[in-house]
């Protein structure tokens, strides 16, 4: 018997000599050191409840005898493989908790085995158990993902004590997972209670918006319904044009206030049946900043902000209120601007009579380049009539009540 396995059974032998004084010394010690730490009393249980399993890889059978003889006395449950190919057959049929392998071994050696391992199972320790005394070997163990390198010959304190080190390890590692997995599992659930909080609250405001909306046509009869149907549209053309659903909702918030500027305009102005003088037109101009004004502080209708502000600028430059001119303009403002067109050629007004789309077409094709952005009337061509005449006869209804919002967000769902 080589000089390794004499130390290993060493140790055995002075267990079952002394057996009334060396194991009754430790268990007093092992005692002693679990009224000190609750929490290792409490892992010490679980572990008698299900002691761990360890496969021990030798190719010299006297040696992973010992060794696994040493483990059992402590209640660990021990599995034998004679190489790595073997080793590789046990790890596919059972689970364990360590590997304890020799390095030199026929066909699979043990660093091929530690490499196979570690790709497998990354939280399954490897302890490398070899009389290789070379500095070299070991940091390479280490450096390939061992978690431990322990040197033949050794003690049997030494094979029990990193054997408890590993165990503890692969516990500690196993309980971060738990908590990680925990923890993910919480930020997903409190992150769709925000969700869910987020589209009520957003519900919430597009209810005050409407309400707002409705109190804005109050004021202005003469365009009743005006915010919804040019929303309608807005959201149809921005759909049609490929916007992206979170922007589409951006439009149609703007497209609903685009005239909340006039809440500031004096009544006498804004229901004056005549034409307005130069001082009135321009005092009616003011509706867009005053609009931009009241909405650019509330953070959910910043984007918004910006169409109720350019709602009115002209695609060549001679728009107001600060004359900007083609892509300067932002994509929704160039998208009312034409869904805004067609609702005022197709409504009535006191000074003249509704005109049939067809009519809106040709104004709108007439005016490309001009006051709309031609990319945008390319594709309002391509959007038959039946489509504006169902949106106008659905928001026109008295059957129904229709809110410009819940479409938007349906777009934005689809």
């Amino acid at each position: 018997m080589g000089t390794q396995e004499s130390l290993i059974v060493a140790g055995a032998e002075r267990e079952d000599e002394d057996d009334g004084g060396y194991r009754l010394a430790l268990a007093l010690s092992d005692a002693k050191r679990m009224d000190t730490a609750g929490n290792a009393r409490m892992e010490g249980d679980a572990r008698a409840r299900k002691p761990a399993r360890v496969l021990v890889v030798d190719d010299e059978a006297p040696v992973r005898t010992m060794m696994a003889a040493a483990l059992e006395r402590q209640g660990y449950k021990v599995d034998q493989a004679s190489d790595g190919r073997d080793a590789l057959e046990a790890l596919e049929m059972n689970t364990f908790n360590l590997v304890l392998t020799d390095i030199v071994m026929p066909d699979v050696n043990g660093i091929a085995l530690l490499e196979r391992i570690h790709a497998l199972q990354p939280n399954l320790p490897v302890v490398m158990v070899t009389a290789v005394h070379d500095i070299s070997v070991a940091i390479d163990s280490m450096r390939r993902g061992a978690y431990d390198y322990l040197l033949k010959p050794f003690e049997r304190e030494q094979l029990l004590s990193t054997v408890e080190r590993a165990l503890s390890h692969r516990q500690a590692l196993e309980e971060t997972q738990n908590y990680h997995q925990s923890l993910e599992k919480m930020v997903r659930a409190r992150t769709e209670m925000l969700r869910h909080a987020m589209e009520d609250l957003e519900h919430s405001y597009d209810v005050t918006l409407e309400a707002l909306g409705d109190a804005l046509d109050l004021k202005d009869s003469e365009t009743e319904g005006h915010s919804k149907r040019v929303t309608a549209y807005a959201i149809a053309l921005a759909r049609a044009m490929g916007i992206p659903p979170e922007e589409i909702k951006i439009i149609a918030r703007g497209a609903f206030l685009h005239d909340i500027g006039k809440m500031a305009i004096p009544d006498e102005i804004l229901r004056k049946p005549g034409r307005l003088s130069v001082e009135e037109q321009e005092l009616m101009r003011e509706h867009c900043s005053r609009g931009y004004n009241m909405l650019r502080k509330i953070p959910f209708l910043a984007g918004a902000a910006e169409i109720v502000f350019c709602h009115q600028e002209h695609f060549d430059g001679n728009g107001y209120p600060n004359h900007l001119a083609g892509r300067q303009i932002p994509i929704g403002a160039r998208i009312f601007a034409v869904a805004d067109t067609l609702d005022a050629i197709t409504s009535d007004r006191p000074y003249r009579k509704a005109r049939g789309f067809d009519a809106a077409r040709e104004e709108i094709l007439r005016c490309s380049g001009t006051q709309f952005d031609p990319a945008v009337v390319e594709v309002f061509l391509k959007i038959p009539n039946e489509l504006w005449q169902e949106l106008r006869s659905e928001i026109s209804g008295q059957h129904m009540r229709f809110s410009t919002f819940d479409m938007a967000r349906t777009q934005a769902a689809s």
